[in-house]
């Protein structure tokens, strides 16, 4: 198993990694919320908030992440936990790219 990397170098191996992909943009050249998060077709699918990787995954995948320890519930700030938004614990960078891949796919086709 790699070592665990911080949220930030696993972000920065992400955007390297799936840049390139069909739709898949760095900030959609927006300013703002969004503005340093990934995108597909203008779509946020991952960032980093508070230290920790979140991404947007279908709800069962989240409540299993959760379940399992490997994630905590992403609140926006509002009070409320968001069901297809999940906070990783540290992961490996090939763990991350696993799990963002499957929040691309996921965000793509919506």
């Amino acid at each position: 198993m790699s070592e665990p990397v911080s949220a930030e170098a696993q972000f920065a191996a992400l955007v390297k990694a799936l840049s390139g992909k069909a739709g898949v943009a760095l900030g959609a050249g927006r300013r703002g919320f969004g503005s340093d998060a990934l995108q597909v077709d203008g779509r946020i699918f991952a960032m980093v908030t508070r230290g920790k990787l979140v991404l947007k995954l279908p709800s069962e995948r989240v409540a299993a992440l959760i379940d399992s320890g490997a994630g905590a519930p992403f609140d926006a700030g509002k009070g409320k936990p968001m069901r297809e938004w999940v906070m990783l614990e540290h992961r490996s960078r090939s763990q991350a790219l696993r799990l963002a891949e499957e929040a691309l796919a996921f965000v793509a086709r919506r």
